[in-house]
């Protein structure tokens, strides 16, 4: 069974992976309007993901007998002046949540919640994913230095993103 605490951090956490993908799907837009469809497609499958982690949580508080309570989610940021800009947020917002599923994990971990503790190093392995992808894009941006046929290039390039499966 799953205790309160343990519920109420998952439904927490729940909220912040839907967060997550309402902000990515923002980006999407913006990129959308920016004319580049490629850095839009890339936040979009980022958005679908999201929605993906806040399911497994609320599939897991379901597993265990708890109950799932959806909460308010904040408007996200919809305007940014550079793609730079917009992945350096990110990537920020990547380590945020990072910072975000170590708390859940200290609290699985004080709770002696083995089950949460499994299925919560499967997060701990995606976020070290996340943060990578945006590091590599951040840094590839820094690269680019607003040479817009470099930052086409790139806009092509993540576009592709989902179809090496």
């Amino acid at each position: 069974m799953l205790s309160k605490k343990m519920q109420d951090a998952i439904n927490e956490q729940i909220k912040n992976e839907i967060y997550s993908a309402y902000l990515y799907l923002s980006m999407s837009a913006y990129f959308e309007a920016e004319n580049l469809p490629g850095f839009a497609k890339w936040v979009r499958l980022q958005y679908e993901e999201e929605l993906s982690h806040a399911l497994k949580l609320f599939d897991h508080i379901n597993e265990r007998g708890g109950r799932a309570t959806l909460q308010a989610i904040p408007q996200p940021r919809s305007e940014w002046n550079t793609s730079l800009e917009v992945f350096s947020q990110v990537l920020e917002h990547e380590q945020h949540v990072t910072a975000l599923i170590h708390k859940l994990y200290e609290t699985a971990l004080e709770e002696k919640d083995y089950a949460a503790q499994v299925m919560l190093h499967w997060f701990i392995d995606e976020q070290v994913e996340e943060e990578k992808n945006a590091t590599e894009i951040v840094e590839m941006l820094k690269l680019i230095d607003a040479h817009s046929t470099a930052v086409l290039m790139l806009d092509r390039q993540l576009g592709k993103r989902g179809e090496e499966d």
